[in-house]
């Protein structure tokens, strides 16, 4: 379960991430306007980086505490930026959604990190 956890991770980094720099203005006609477009993608490029790491640890079926730790803290700090910054307005609640599915991936991680694979 957990390889899959980290599959699904991984894609979602990787696709999220490459967003931004396929169409700027999609992203913005989702997420709303930026002002620092390069910004936003070099959190892109950061997103990817970690999927591409998540993903070989799927493949391998890698389960160390980094992996565990690298997979759990970037979807916690998915969540807070996520909620923090809908609740203060300076981004759009769309964002609640990414929430969600951050919070479901934590989820997994916790409850599959307890069992074996």
């Amino acid at each position: 379960m957990l390889r899959r956890i980290l599959a699904f991770q991984s894609v979602y980094y990787v696709v999220t991430g490459t967003w931004p720099w396929l169409s700027m203005a999609t992203f913005e006609a989702v997420t709303g306007p930026k002002t620092d477009d390069w910004l936003v993608r070099t959190v892109g490029a950061l997103v990817i980086a970690i999927g591409l790491a998540l993903g070989m640890a799927a493949r391998e079926g890698a389960r160390s505490a980094a992996i565990l730790t690298l997979s759990a803290a970037s979807a916690a700090a998915f969540i807070a930026v996520d909620v923090g910054f809908v609740l203060s307005g300076t981004i759009r609640p769309i964002y609640l959604g990414d929430a969600l599915v951050e919070a479901a991936i934590l989820l997994g991680v916790a409850v599959a990190s307890r069992g074996r694979d």
